[in-house]
């Protein structure tokens, strides 16, 4: 999930490092509030493979929530978490040995977009929120083919939409806020992605029927707020030449910690979201 992101650009190491931690802490708050989103995915995919994999590689791994998921759906497989960002894959050694999965999980630092990993032959590849921010997905797809085994199988997993938590008038400026938000991130082109079937076909798989999963939870888990808290304080920068003053003003209210009406401190919050997974198997 971490090949590029939507973070503005700043110099400085220290400042760079910051932001690979504050992406990690918001991909953990995801995992935390998404309910059994990811095992009812990975129940399908169990149905979908033919014999137990043997190894399962995992791209865009961010701090392993799917690595780990994997490895405990497939008890006899190994699994390769592949991320460019070393941040991220402490965390994923980190997660693993909490688990006792340390001898099953293996973190590969690579990035895809200078060249394909060292991962040898897969039988399963999993890409969650990541074959959109590759700079050259058909490249990678044609690579992803080749690892695989024949008959493996290549899970692409996309968010629908970018989460939601507000309810439509939150009692502060003009209703609608999130959606307005929404809106101009995706003029900014923030969670774009194609229907994978044309592309995944054109590289050579068959193509399953794809999957949509919801990940909201209802009552909301108590990480939501936090989570909220996270996602607007990421999306905020890019937001900042994008939306009227008065959405601004509020936005900044919201990200205020200590006020009353701050998403920390807020009781209206749901988490809203769905998954889709497009399933494809090397002949």
């Amino acid at each position: 999930m971490t090949q590029h992101s939507h973070a503005g650009v700043h110099s400085g190491h220290d400042h760079g490092h910051r932001l690979e931690e504050d992406l990690a802490q918001l991909l953990e708050l995801d995992a935390e509030t998404s309910g059994s989103a990811l095992d009812e995915m990975t129940a399908w995919i169990a149905e979908q493979v033919a014999a137990g994999p043997r190894t399962v590689v995992d791209l865009g791994a961010g701090t392993g929530t799917g690595s780990l998921v994997l490895a405990r759906r497939f008890p006899a497989a190994q699994v390769v978490a592949v991320d460019r960002s070393a941040v991220m894959l402490d965390r994923v050694r980190a997660a693993a040995r909490g688990q006792g999965l340390e001898d099953r999980v293996q973190a590969v630092q690579a990035d895809l977009d200078v060249a394909w990993a060292a991962v040898g032959a897969a039988d399963l590849v999993w890409a969650s929120s990541f074959l959109h921010e590759v700079a050259d997905p058909g490249a990678v797809l044609g690579e992803i083919r080749a690892a695989l085994r024949p008959g493996g199988l290549l899970v692409v997993v996309e968010m629908d939409t970018l989460p939601r938590f507000l309810p439509d008038d939150i009692g502060l400026g003009r209703p609608g806020l999130e959606s307005r938000c929404h809106r101009a991130l995706a003029d900014a082109g923030w969670n774009a992605h194609p229907d994978w079937r044309p592309l995944l076909e054109h590289a050579g798989f068959e193509v399953l029927a794809p999957r949509t999963v919801s990940t909201g939870a209802s009552p909301a888990p108590s990480a939501t707020a936090r989570y909220a808290a996270a996602w607007f304080a990421r999306m905020r920068p890019a937001l900042q030449d994008r939306l009227a003053a008065e959405d601004l003003d509020v936005l900044d209210r919201l990200l205020e910690p200590d006020a009353p009406e701050a998403l920390l401190n807020r009781r209206d919050l749901s988490f809203r979201g769905s998954r889709t997974a497009w399933a494809a198997r090397r002949p």
